[in-house]
């Protein structure tokens, strides 16, 4: 067994069962049920109880930047599902913090020359917040807001790009990735949600 394959067959051990929780509940998933970071940075967050318990003091002016600084080459995948996830929910209450997010991540994919990025995370992460987009846009959709949070809503529309294709691409490029494997699980589960509502 390769070093490799160990290490694989060692994370899907410690990150199956917080994803097959993830998995169990109702709701969205990409949205709905927050992923266990561990000791990874995350974006700061509200002590409420529930999946959207943002913190009331922050500055989604700045939403960008602090996501791209937590989406960092090192960040483990099932970190950045919980950032991404974040990320969605803060985005979902600012339209242009929500554009200006999605473009940041697309950038990531595009070479300076114009051409594909070759970075797996880059296209991961660009591909789990499209389709986390598309669950906050499902969240509204489904009525699973009250009144005053759909009046803030900004997710109302589905996002028009494939997240699942760039996610696929980055397995791809990142073979043997076992949470981006359970990440595909995640999104394909929830597509197939939204096609049966």
């Amino acid at each position: 067994m390769t070093h490799h394959t160990f290490l694989v067959r060692g994370l899907a051990m410690v990150l199956l069962p917080a994803l097959a929780a993830s998995q169990a509940l109702a709701g969205p998933p990409l949205l709905c049920h927050p992923f266990d970071p561990g000791t990874a940075a995350v974006l700061p967050w509200g002590p409420g109880p529930g999946w959207k318990s943002p913190s009331p003091g922050y500055d989604r002016a700045r939403l960008v930047a602090d996501t791209l600084r937590v989406l960092s080459p090192d960040a483990p995948v099932i970190a950045r599902m919980e950032n991404l996830r974040r990320a969605t929910i803060y985005a979902a209450g600012d339209r242009q913090a929500a554009a200006d997010l999605m473009a940041a991540l697309l950038a990531r994919t595009r070479t300076a020359t114009g051409g594909e990025s070759r970075d797996a995370m880059a296209w991961f992460d660009a591909g789990f917040l499209i389709e986390t987009y598309r669950e906050a846009f499902q969240v509204f959709q489904w009525g699973m807001l009250d009144a005053a949070e759909r009046r803030a809503w900004a997710m109302t529309a589905a996002p028009a790009m494939d997240g699942l294709a760039m996610v696929r691409k980055a397995m791809a490029l990142a073979p043997g990735h076992y949470v981006m494997a359970q990440a595909e699980s995640l999104i394909v589960q929830g597509k197939e949600a939204g096609d049966r509502r």
